[in-house]
């Protein structure tokens, strides 16, 4: 197996020689990455002491090789010596552990690697080939981000300038969006596009339209991108759990042909709306939507299969329908569903950071809004777990009074007299009027800018929101 036992000799008596050492190589150098078992147990050691403020040297470190019987088998206190005079400098002690980190990782590739194997040889009925190697996926990225040396502290000047930087930028856009296009004039104008490596909300009750908004959204940057030949919008990969991939098309077609989804099922289209569905299902087949219809995905697969759509064709967003459905791991699910779900924020945020791209995601609310008048969400309505409301940068509800008051309708009682119920009736219609194909999203918290409210107008029949037109009625 890779090793290189000098490098581990040289990089101990270093750091007997100066613990400073130590301090090169702490935030990724750990016992068990040494190829020599006892030169991880003399690291740990010197770890501990130096940790507490002592010094670790072959005179401190006496006692633990008097102790240990499998260090006396190395040739006891005597050995201390033979490390001390294979020291390097410190200014090379970074390097050595480097090294001995880097022939770590080849080692554990090559387990991997038999562990990849003897699982394709296995008879396990249950995991298929996909399966496999979506496990393999998530092993080699675990081990590559497991032990990183590239992070820590950086200078307050660097910092300045990368701020400085985006700035600029955005002041040479002249107004335009620093982030992806929601396609929404009013909504673009709130949030300034969606940002990448934010984690958005948009959560409402069984109704409202969060998946039609969703599909809205994720249709016009994916448009936008093939119109603008990828210098705006985005690559969109769009995770349906609820959905499967055929029905989604439907409703994105829907919205696009202006034609309802319901006589599209049932076959009820005329000739004329048939040709003007295949018209707009050719101006579909250009636009780079990818669709995962897989359900009760998990969020370390879910992570999988997105950096492996960014690294095949540029994804710039993420759609999540709905986050509820994403199974967490085991061990969460052990630990009950407000610890799942609080798992599964999480690993979105952090695959937002990671992938540099926004994660726009969908929430259930919990029955309590219903209990309000009006029913109007609020922050502690999302549902199983307040990590949501923590881990998101953008929470966005979307409410609809018309959903709700469509089931207030007067019924003419058998105590209620005629005069009474006409009278009931009036009021209703006109409370409808005046709010029939209106649509509300609250931005309820925003990381980097301010809330506030976005009206919009939302069809019904095709499941579409638009910008609010005051001067025209949703007919027109």
């Amino acid at each position: 197996m890779p090793h290189n036992i000098e490098a581990e000799k040289s990089f101990l008596g270093a750091m007997f020689i100066n613990n400073r050492a130590y301090e090169t190589v702490s935030e990724f150098l750990r016992p068990e990455h040494f190829a020599y078992p006892q030169h991880g147990r003399i690291y740990e050691a010197c770890a501990k002491l130096i940790e507490r403020g002592q010094i670790a040297d072959p005179v401190t470190l006496k006692r633990y090789f008097e102790a240990d019987e499998d260090l006396a088998e190395i040739g006891g206190p005597a050995y201390l010596a033979d490390l001390a005079a294979s020291a390097v400098t410190v200014i090379n002690a970074g390097e050595y552990g480097r090294i001995i980190y880097d022939l770590f990782l080849k080692r554990e590739l090559i387990s991997l690697g038999e562990d990849v194997v003897n699982a394709a040889y296995g008879g396990d009925v249950e995991k298929t080939a996909t399966d496999q190697i979506e496990t393999a996926e998530q092993s080699l990225y675990d081990l590559a981000t497991a032990g990183e040396y590239e992070g820590g502290f950086q200078a307050f000047k660097d910092s300045v300038i990368a701020a400085i930087n985006i700035a600029t930028i955005a002041h040479n856009r002249e107004g335009g969006l620093a982030g992806v296009s929601t396609g929404f004039i009013d909504i673009d104008k709130l949030l300034g596009g969606l940002h990448s490596s934010d984690l958005l909300i948009l959560a409402g009750r069984p109704g409202m339209g969060k998946t039609a908004l969703a599909t809205n959204i994720a249709y016009n940057a994916a448009y936008q991108y093939s119109r603008t030949e990828g210098r705006e919008g985005a690559v969109v990969g769009f995770f349906s759990l609820e959905m499967s991939a055929e029905q989604l098309a439907s409703r994105i077609l829907s919205e696009q042909s202006s034609i309802s989804s319901d006589r599209m099922r049932k076959g009820e289209l005329a000739n004329e709306e048939f040709n003007r569905l295949t018209a707009a299902s050719t101006t579909l087949h250009q636009i780079p939507v990818f669709i995962d219809d897989t359900p009760a995905l998990t969020v370390s697969a879910l992570r999988t299969r997105a950096r492996r759509l960014k690294r095949q064709h540029n994804l710039g967003l993420i759609v999540v329908d709905y986050l509820q459905l994403i199974s967490g791991g085991a061990s969460s699910r052990n630990d009950g569903r407000v610890q799942e779900v609080s798992e599964i924020t999480r690993g979105l945020k952090t695959l937002a950071k990671e992938l540099n791209v926004p994660v726009l995601a969908l929430s259930q609310l919990s029955r309590a809004v219903e209990s309000r008048e009006p029913p109007r969400p609020q922050l502690s309505d999302l549902r199983e777990s307040g990590s949501i409301e923590q881990d998101a940068d953008v929470v966005m509800f979307i409410y609809r009074e018309q959903y709700y008051l469509e089931r207030k309708e007067p019924d003419q009682g058998i105590k209620e007299t005629a005069e009474h119920y006409q009278g009931g009736l009036q009021k209703w219609e006109e409370r409808m009027e005046k709010v029939r194909g209106l649509a509300e999203l609250d931005v309820a918290k925003q990381r980097h800018g301010p809330t506030g409210r976005v009206d919009l107008r939302f069809h019904g029949a095709f499941t579409r929101f638009s910008d609010l037109d005051t001067h025209h009625t949703p007919d027109d």
